[in-house]
């Protein structure tokens, strides 16, 4: 067997994705045409490559037949795509938001930034409660409970406590 023979083969099936009425693959994403769990009607779940659930599930039109779902198709499939990356980038900017915390708290020493960043892990989820003075220099920096609660009482009474752990 040639080398010309050999890549094209290869090649080939890197570009096999399925591209059929019910089920659109492309941009890393599938789309698949399913029943609708919740009536007589159909839906459309969006599966990111390598992820084993759907990042959206949404409503899918009937066709002309009212009984069978309209075909996907390339223009379908490209307002899905982005919508489910829409909705995925959404979901990392509210998680980003809820493990990433700061608040400013002015002092009779200037401005300090208290920061909570929490990392999660299924084991052992914990906290760093930071502070950092207006030109940048961290002041303090200690490990706290994932629950910790950063409001700015919480950030002042640390200040105030000479950065001990709380």
């Amino acid at each position: 067997m040639d080398e010309s023979n050999e890549h094209h083969e290869e090649h080939e099936g890197e570009d096999a994705l399925i591209q059929e009425a019910r089920v659109w693959q492309g941009q890393g994403w599938t789309a698949r045409v399913i029943k609708n769990e919740d009536d007589e009607g159909w839906a459309v779940a969006m599966i990111k490559d390598g992820e084993p659930e759907p990042a959206l599930v949404g409503p899918w039109t009937m066709g002309r037949d009212k009984k069978n779902p309209k075909p996907l198709d390339i223009s379908a499939f490209h307002t899905l795509v982005k919508t489910a990356n829409e909705v995925l980038r959404r979901h990392e900017q509210q998680l980003h938001a809820r493990l990433h915390k700061s608040l400013r708290v002015n002092t009779n020493d200037g401005a300090v930034t208290v920061k909570l960043d929490i990392v999660p892990d299924e084991d052992d989820a914990y906290a760093i409660l930071t502070a950092v003075d207006q030109f940048g220099e961290e002041l303090a920096s200690v490990r706290v409970r994932p629950d910790f609660k950063l409001t700015p009482g919480s950030a002042e009474s640390w200040i105030e406590g000479g950065f001990r752990k709380p």
